[in-house]
């Protein structure tokens, strides 16, 4: 019963998320209430906002499946790696992967999302801040196993930083209309380039 529960519970979390990310991208964020949203999900707006506290978690959740993955990384790094080299290296892997996170995905979807998401309302851009803060003070506890609490806090700073930078970079050559393929080669190389400064 229990998984039952949990499987109808996916399911109307996605149906929202679906209607809210599709009304969105077609008209904006400001120009759709989130009264159309449930209606156009099939749910009341209680229910809506049981599974998403606040209007812009119904954009923002997408990012937030990714909150505290750089602290995981670091805590489950191969033995005798560093943290910065696990970090370098799993983020060449989401590269490689066109996981939408860096930036690196030319579906017309991720595109369109990622400028909603950038050049959008000043509310959703402040709840944006807000999931990266969090993400940055768990990324410095990671840390703080290996640096003093400066160095892991001034780190875990420039490297969320510096994904977030890198990530951007890679979703406005896309926008621009330049080929997957050559923006691919100049992610991997704005990467090491980044990455090798973070390390110096």
């Amino acid at each position: 019963m229990t998984g039952l529960r949990e499987l109808q519970r996916r399911r109307v979390h996605e149906a929202i998320s679906a209607a809210a990310i599709r009304l969105f991208l077609e008209r904006g964020f400001d120009a759709v209430p989130v009264t159309e949203i449930a209606a156009a999900a099939g749910v009341s707006k209680p229910t809506l906002f049981k599974y998403f506290p606040s209007k812009e978690d119904l954009v923002l959740h997408r990012i937030a499946d990714h909150l505290g993955e750089s602290a995981r990384v670091v805590r489950e790094r191969e033995p005798g790696r560093s943290p910065l080299e696990a970090l370098r290296r799993h983020f060449l892997d989401r590269l490689a992967a066109h996981d939408p996170v860096t930036g690196l995905n030319d579906h017309p979807e991720v595109v369109a999302y990622h400028r909603l998401v950038f050049s959008t309302a000043p509310s959703l851009l402040a709840r944006l801040h807000q999931h990266m803060a969090r993400d940055e003070e768990a990324l410095a506890e990671a840390l703080a196993a290996t640096h003093d609490d400066l160095t892991a806090a001034l780190l875990a700073g420039q490297v969320m930083a510096t994904q977030r930078v890198l990530a951007r970079r890679n979703w406005s050559m896309l926008a621009e209309g330049r080929p997957m393929a050559e923006v691919e080669r100049e992610a991997v190389r704005a990467a090491g380039r980044a990455f090798a400064m973070l390390s110096a």
